[in-house]
């Protein structure tokens, strides 16, 4: 069964993706982490003169006017921006647990199929070896109303095979790292590193409307706007 073989190597590299995903996950946090503390002292320390100014008469009271100093806002943009990207892992994270899990779905189901094949293949077999010549020639007659699709499909090789990679060096797409099958998107990013993506993938069930982005361009994006 070639397809046992494919379909044990395309999990081979899910440890490893999921590893590193979440160890750059731990490195944003503690940069976060990192970031939110010296902000919380930084403003701490700018509401503190304020108050002072305040009291003194050096600034006056309008709170149209008071406002945090840019380095404070640059470094809450800055969280905001680490934040994005954790979800932005995140959500790949999610994504490729769940096409490996509706890809493990489609091999099981598929064995299922060449059990089944294999069944009605033996049975054929045996009831062929026991029947004299007119009870086959009544028996070929009979297939050939109603049982004829079944019995193509007991001898003829499984078709499931034709859908899985056999070209090692076939082009990988998606989030999943496998070739291309069934129904696909792109992302309208043009620097899209992954371009196209399985619909199963990214949770899709229909071409989407308008233009589409992956979430790591989605994350990219926001990243881009909030600088």
């Amino acid at each position: 069964m070639g397809f046992l073989e494919d379909f044990q190597a395309s999990f081979e590299s899910l440890p490893a993706l999921l590893q590193r995903n979440y160890g750059l996950m731990r490195d944003l946090d503690k940069s976060l982490q990192g970031v939110q503390r010296q902000n919380e002292q930084r403003c701490e320390q700018e509401i503190e003169d304020i108050r002072l100014g305040v009291e003194s008469g050096n600034i006056t009271p309008d709170t149209s006017l008071i406002r945090f100093s840019d380095e404070a806002l640059d470094e809450q943009k800055h969280c905001i921006r680490i934040a994005d990207e954790k979800v932005a892992l995140a959500t790949q994270v999610y994504d490729m647990v769940d096409a490996h899990v509706q890809q493990l779905d489609q091999y099981m189901r598929k064995l299922e199929e060449v059990r089944q094949e294999r069944e009605l293949a033996t049975g054929a077999g045996v009831g062929a070896s026991n029947a004299d010549a007119s009870t086959r020639s009544r028996r070929v007659a009979e297939s050939s109303r109603g049982g004829r699709k079944k019995s193509r499909l007991a001898v003829e090789p499984p078709s499931v095979d034709l859908e899985l990679p056999v070209d090692p060096n076939e082009p990988t797409y998606c989030i999943c790292n496998q070739v291309s099958y069934g129904e696909m998107v792109a992302c309208d990013n043009p620097d899209c590193k992954i371009e196209w993506f399985h619909f199963g993938c990214v949770g899709l069930k229909e071409q989407p409307k308008g233009k589409w982005y992956c979430s790591s361009c989605v994350g990219m994006q926001k990243r881009r706007k909030g600088k």
